[in-house]
């Protein structure tokens, strides 16, 4: 068959060649692949028509053409770096419109009661025994003479040994849940009993604060964060009487009890009153010492003048350094299981209208000026 094709496409070539233009377009179609000799005999006879004719030889020329391989090397395509993955657990955010703060930080509160805050100052005249700086109120019987002259001796009743690896100052809350304000607005939430057993909220927060402070001076200092109040309030005196007890059982070294509280004031409309004063531009928590008063009886403290002379001591030296930052040292008919020991006080900071941070700064002044009363 092949060799029959290549003899009949021969005779048409010659035909091409002798023959008419339409003898020529035969021969193009029958042989494709010579269609050039075609084209060459076509243009011997009528160059014109050659001229005119599309030639179907050259579309199949193009179809049939072998293809010459691309030696050329495919370009690679540029991949564009994508940026790194983020962690699908911490997707960013997106931003949030920004509104206004609005200028109190409490929440909104439909019953909100009033907070107000009020410098208290020293007493003095009839009732009050002033001291170098500060000064004690009698709520007693006795006469203002015989607290003076308690206040007056020379020495403290006790001896606190500086940087001794014995502990020498014990720190504890008979109502450690008692806790403070958790923002700085001038309004409180009725709701909010002022209690938490978190001991980073509660008077645990102040107690270790003033800790540090002692113990940074070498005065070592134990803390004592049991909750005694967190069973219930009634007994909690009997609660933290035997568990000091038992601290001072394990280490008789212990000169020195404080009961670090806080106190709670109100006006007879329900405001809520905050002591508070100002040192080096910070606000800050007022404190209180308590000192108990034995009345023979129902009040068995024996020794209370010794614990007043500690409580003078201190007055004088947190006063002296930080004014403004005390109370008078309140003496009166209480009990607070001051018994144990002729160093063992109790110490209001601030009240439940005031700040944590308010009361923080106010235990670490107090505990400084301790520091110091006790040679640290």
């Amino acid at each position: 068959m092949q060799k029959l094709r290549r003899w009949a496409a021969a005779a048409l070539c010659g035909a091409a060649f002798a023959g008419s233009a339409t003898a020529v377009l035969a021969a193009c179609a029958v042989c494709p692949g010579r269609a050039w000799i075609v084209r060459g005999a076509l243009f011997l006879q009528d160059p014109a028509a050659a001229a005119a004719i599309a030639w179907p030889a050259d579309a199949a020329r193009a179809a049939y053409k072998p293809q010459k391989p691309d030696r050329r090397p495919t370009p690679v395509p540029t991949a564009t770096p994508s940026p790194a993955p983020t962690a699908a657990a911490t997707p960013t955010p997106e931003p949030s419109p920004v509104s206004t703060p609005l200028p109190s930080a409490a929440p909104e509160l439909d019953d909100a009661g009033r907070i107000r805050s009020v410098t208290l100052r020293q007493g003095s005249g009839d009732g009050y025994v002033a001291l170098a700086a500060g000064s004690i109120r009698n709520s007693t019987e006795h006469t203002d003479a015989d607290l003076r002259a308690a206040v007056t001796t020379q020495n403290l009743p006790f001896a606190v040994e500086k940087n001794s690896a014995l502990p020498q100052v014990l720190i504890m809350h008979t109502h450690a849940t008692e806790s403070y304000q958790t923002w700085p607005d001038p309004v409180f939430d009725p709701g909010y009993t002022a209690r938490s057993k978190s001991t980073a909220l509660n008077m645990c927060a102040v107690g270790e604060k003033m800790a540090q402070v002692l113990n940074a001076a070498g005065i070592r200092t134990l803390h004592d964060e049991t909750l005694y109040d967190a069973p219930g309030y009634t007994d909690s005196y009997k609660r933290s009487r035997a568990g000091v007890q038992t601290y001072l059982e394990r280490y008789p070294s212990i000169k020195v009890v404080l009961d670090v509280h806080r106190d709670a004031i109100e006006d007879s409309d329900g405001t809520r009153v905050k002591p508070v004063c100002e040192i080096d531009g910070e606000s800050t928590a007022q404190v209180m010492v308590i000192a108990g008063c034995g009345n023979g009886s129902s009040i068995a403290l024996p020794n209370w003048r010794l614990n007043l002379r500690f409580a003078a001591e201190w007055e004088a030296a947190m006063e002296s350094a930080y004014p403004g930052l005390t109370r008078p040292v309140l003496c009166g008919y209480r009990f607070y299981n001051q018994d144990l020991t002729t160093g063992s006080l109790l110490i209001e900071i601030g009240g439940h209208a005031n700040t944590l941070d308010e009361a923080l700064r106010a235990g670490e002044y107090a505990a400084k000026a301790l520091a110091a009363v006790l040679g640290g």
